[in-house]
């Protein structure tokens, strides 16, 4: 079972791939969110605990786990739930970061709920916690050109065109998922929805 109480105890979860070769791929841009935040909050990811490389921080008297989980995508859910247990966190005290193909690529969507849409790393922890109640924020990939599969899509790295503004992205998802912390879900969501990064 988990907590239901508050606690000050808030997940900050990326979903990606581990591995150099998917380190800079659409489907890891929930990583790089992370990567970002823990750049901004001055701490290192360096600790493995449930299959996740983790790291901590306090923000105005919260405490902050970053997490990475290391199982690959379709996994996903093993750390996720693991995690939660262990910290006491309850799950509107979680929020994942994660990439949406059907979001042009430069927008933000915050939302409360809701199925997976076919991202298996989502799929996972739904399947895990048994329930879709959970904060997740969505980051825009865009759609796969032609008839290309969207697995294989979301493995290719951004263009070259693309990269000033997911850098733009990340940047603001990081401070987004810093807004849910700080003043919560509703706030976090009519700030950055529907803010959409334009070309550098």
């Amino acid at each position: 079972m988990l907590p239901e109480q508050p606690s000050n105890n808030y997940l900050i979860v990326g979903l990606g791939n581990p591995g150099r070769e998917y380190k800079h791929t659409r489907h890891n841009i929930g990583f790089m969110t992370i990567d970002k935040l823990a750049v901004d909050l001055s701490i290192r990811l360096s600790k493995v605990q449930s299959k996740a490389l983790i790291a901590t921080a306090l923000l105005d008297g919260r405490k902050l786990i970053l997490v990475k989980p290391q199982t690959f995508m379709n996994l996903s859910g093993q750390s996720v739930i693991s995690l939660l247990r262990f910290y006491r966190i309850p799950l509107e005290q979680m929020i994942v970061i994660h990439d949406d193909i059907d979001l042009p690529v430069g927008t933000i969507r915050i939302r409360p709920g809701g199925g997976s849409a076919g991202q298996r790393g989502l799929a996972s922890i739904i399947e895990k916690l048994g329930t879709q109640a959970f904060p997740r924020l969505r980051i825009g990939v865009g759609r796969p050109p032609g008839r290309m599969d969207a697995a294989d899509y979301v493995l290719q790295d951004f263009t070259k065109a693309e990269q000033p503004v997911m850098e733009k992205v990340i940047a603001e998802a990081s401070q987004a998922a810093r807004t849910f912390v700080l003043e919560g879900l509703d706030k976090a969501m009519n700030t950055y929805n529907g803010e959409v990064m334009g070309e550098a």
